[in-house]
């Protein structure tokens, strides 16, 4: 798969005028959002570029290749098509497909406002850089000139195993500040290398021995190192770790270049995480402006019906899993409707009768500032905790669904509000992800890293927690370990570069093999 170049960003004279009158409708609305650019690009170029993670050049890497072939393929025999990618950036660039017909480019560039907006207010995006094509490209050329001075296996390899990890990163630790500055310079102290050697006294040449007796100084110098090593942690870091890349880039014996690599890696984690976090509420904002923009200015009646096949297709629900757009869109709706009507407040919510909740309307008309509210401070984990309702749920049909072993199929467990409120909160939190701690970056005073998995009553799938430990014991480049939870019992899991281990371990700090099982 070859990079793309730039593309030429001047619109045919029928989509530059759609796109100043759809901007101008969306600002009408009170959307605030950068400068957006459209580029017109077929199909394959579409494809690639989603390959890429919307970005139109990125370092090479043969996961994308793989992701470009899944997508041309799908599309190729009609199951997929991709209709929006809009990159959050300033300027913002989004892309349309050039074989589009004139109603979806509509509906694309209302949906792009809508995400551009988002991006720009929302505050979990608020310490993302705005220059991220630029940052992008230049990760693409600082990993190529590595490939060149390095060997493409070389570079590959270690960029595969960094890929691989690129979600143990701390997602709150932009908001909130659990250490000191990594990229400060250390405090200047008294304890330096020069307060090690013992004082001597001045004196004339032939008296040095006699004044300053080398053995007595060797003695004193020993003592100095004894007491600053009992000064020393016995481990560190000093509390868990949750960002476990920070903790290898600054503690993991690489060279320069494998240590700008992870960095990379890490960085583009934390630009593209909020975007993870904000699905649902990211896709609704979109899904409701272009819904209001095309049925209330841009919809011509020739279009009605293909604007509605295409929009109820976006909208459409599934047994099998959670529609992002749906549920975002109409919970949006909800909390509009709640809030015109005054459905909202100590008096709603103390009121006991339910025929006049029904009939509940005080007409205070807050309904589009609430969401502009809502679009501005949470993510899908507090927009679902503050705003799903019982009414919601029933009327959007949600339920709790599990896997029943005597019939090898899932069924449903549930449609009471709090258990699926509480099972859709919980595949939200970490996306389902295990929270995964630095414990000890000197366990058993041998220089090993000691993990500990975060346990919330769901196992680790062992195959895929030893495929990570094979990973960052290649860059530790000592044995890894990893407590967690394995059949109601504390296991420990290690591997030691050539061998998997696992043993039960007698408590949460106690790391000494009751029984031990090894595996290649």
């Amino acid at each position: 798969m070859t990079q793309l170049g730039f593309y030429n960003t001047n619109l045919p004279p029928h989509l530059r005028i759609l796109k100043d009158e759809i901007e101008g409708y969306a600002r009408d609305y009170g959307l605030d959002f950068f400068e957006t650019i459209f580029e017109v690009v077929d199909a394959d170029d579409l494809n690639e570029i989603a390959a890429y993670g919307g970005f139109p050049t990125r370092y090479p890497h043969w996961s994308f290749g793989m992701q470009y072939e899944e997508l041309s393929k799908s599309y190729s025999y009609g199951l997929s098509k991709i209709y929006e990618m809009v990159i959050n950036n300033d300027p913002c660039y989004a892309y349309l497909m050039r074989c589009n017909h004139t109603v979806d480019q509509k509906l694309v560039m209302a949906h792009v406002y809508g995400h551009c907006d988002f991006f720009k207010n929302n505050a979990y995006f608020g310490h993302t850089t705005r220059k991220m094509m630029d940052e992008i490209a230049n990760h693409g050329n600082r990993l190529r000139r590595y490939v060149e001075r390095f060997g493409e296996d070389e570079v590959e390899g270690f960029l595969d195993k960094c890929m691989s990890i690129d979600d143990l990163i701390d997602i709150h630790s932009v908001a909130i500040k659990r250490r000191d500055d990594p990229h400060a310079a250390p405090p200047k102290t008294d304890d330096g290398e020069e307060d090690e050697k013992p004082v001597r006294f001045k004196t004339k040449d032939y008296l040095t021995d006699f004044m300053n007796p080398p053995d007595q100084l060797r003695a004193v110098e020993d003592e100095k190192r004894k007491a600053k090593a009992q000064q020393t942690p016995p481990h560190f870091p000093e509390r868990p770790e949750k960002d476990v890349l920070l903790f290898l880039i600054e503690h993991a014996p690489l060279k320069n270049w494998q240590k700008d690599v992870l960095s990379i890696v890490r960085d583009e984690a934390y630009y593209f995480y909020p975007q993870a976090q904000t699905k649902i509420i990211n896709e609704g904002w979109a899904s409701f402006w272009h819904s209001t923009i095309m049925t209330q200015k841009v919809l011509q009646p020739s279009e009605v019906i293909d604007y509605a096949d295409h929009h109820s297709g976006t909208m459409a629900t599934s047994s099998k899993r959670l529609n992002p757009y749906k549920v975002g869109i109409e919970l949006l709706r909800d909390v509009e409707r709640r809030w015109n009507m005054g459905q909202f407040g100590a008096e709603w919510e103390n009121c006991d009768d339910l025929d006049k909740k029904r009939s509940w309307n005080t007409n205070v008309g807050l309904g589009r500032q609430k969401i502009f509210e809502v679009r501005k401070i949470h993510n899908d984990i507090t927009f679902i905790d503050t705003f799903l309702t019982p009414e919601f749920c029933v009327e959007n049909k949600l339920f709790a669904f599990n896997y029943q072993d005597q019939t090898k199929n899932y069924v449903i467990e549930s449609r009471e509000f709090e258990k699926v409120k509480q099972r859709l909160l919980f595949s939200l939190t970490n996306f389902g992800k295990p929270w995964i701690y630095v414990l000890n970056g000197n366990h058993a005073n041998r220089g090993e890293l000691l993990l500990r998995h975060g346990y919330n009553g769901v196992e680790l799938k062992v195959p895929e927690a030893r495929d990570v430990l094979t990973n960052i014991q290649f860059i530790w480049g000592r044995p890894v370990h990893l407590e967690t939870v394995i059949d109601d019992k504390p296991i420990l899991l290690s591997f030691d570069g050539s061998d998997h281990t696992h043993q039960t371990i007698g408590g949460d700090h106690d790391t000494r093999g009751k029984s031990g099982t090894k595996t290649k």
